[in-house]
């Protein structure tokens, strides 16, 4: 997931290609499992992000979103302020496209929004993690939704700092503004928190979270919650995305919600590749609850995964 510094410059890699790029080619293996790339360095360490860290130096633009029938607000920063980068969607191991906001996010959403609505879900007073979120609509929804808790992971530190938690406030500012002048105990604030770093080192600093057997055979207090858009583009992570879910949700009631593209042509992943490994592993079943076929890109899906 990271480029190496010695390289003369980070190569631009995209992270939705074309059905061209999924042609048989003599030179090509998978790209970044290619043996003859050259090695990653290191992930940068965990952290938690504090709210209070938000940066000031880079410009940030609100507009609205219109998801269904709800309409949330956005940010927009520019990457060649936040990251010297212009036009790119992934530079693996320094910045995973976490400025952009992806289709998948925006399925999610929606699909969160058919579950509430049918009775099938409920955020409240539940706590949610929402990893590799980036924009973080996904997570911001289950905060309008009265989620106690809502944890917001990237990738990149700088994402949340300069996008993440300016969305957040500009959405819960806006909910403030529509309570009544004396709100009730459901109407309290989600708590936000935010957390950046690689998800094989993630479990060691997520509040509710846990590598320890015994712990996870047990009641554990882990996420009622897990969301997750996009997340499934690259083979090289699936195992290690895979097993993250397993040391957060909480069990044996946690459920696992997950948008993304069938297929991402020319890098390997996708929805039904991550839908293998769970297959593999035994311990979850999934359920297709929306499809997209809107032309506008390959085949998109949301599925929720729960424990067996």
């Amino acid at each position: 997931m990271a480029a190496n510094s010695s390289s003369p410059a980070f190569e631009n890699f995209r992270l939705f290609g074309s059905a061209e790029d999924d042609k048989p080619n003599p030179g090509f293996s998978l790209g970044f499992l290619d043996s003859q790339q050259p090695p990653l360095p290191p992930p940068p360490p965990c952290l938690e992000v504090l709210s209070s860290e938000v940066c000031s130096s880079v410009k940030y633009n609100v507009e609205p979103v219109t998801v269904g029938e709800i309409t949330m607000f956005k940010g927009r920063v520019s990457t060649q302020e936040v990251f010297s980068l212009s036009n790119s969607d992934l530079v693996p191991g320094k910045y995973e496209g976490g400025l952009k906001l992806w289709e998948g996010a925006l399925d999610l959403v929606k699909a969160l929004c058919g579950e509430v609505e049918n009775g099938h879900l409920s955020f409240a007073g539940k706590r949610v993690l929402e990893l590799g979120c980036g924009h973080g609509l996904p997570g911001i929804y289950a905060c309008l939704e009265d989620a106690a808790a809502v944890h917001f992971q990237d990738f990149n530190a700088e994402v949340l700092r300069c996008l993440t938690i300016p969305n957040v406030t500009a959405n819960l500012t806006k909910k403030a503004e529509a309570l009544p002048t004396n709100p009730t105990e459901s109407d309290a604030e989600s708590v936000a928190c935010y957390f950046a770093g690689d998800w094989s080192e993630m479990h060691k600093i997520l509040p509710f979270a846990s590598d320890d057997k015994e712990k996870l055979s047990e009641n554990f207090n882990g996420y009622d919650i897990v969301l997750m858009a996009e997340t499934v583009y690259s083979l090289s992570t699936l195992k290690t995305l895979y097993k993250l879910i397993t040391q957060c949700l909480s069990r044996p009631h946690g459920v696992v919600y997950m948008a993304g593209k069938k297929h991402y042509f020319g890098v390997g992943g996708g929805t039904r590749r991550f839908l293998s490994v769970l297959e593999k592993e035994g311990e979850m079943v999934s359920k297709l609850i929306a499809e997209v076929a809107d032309g506008s890109s390959n085949v998109r899906e949301v599925w929720k995964i729960s424990l067996k």
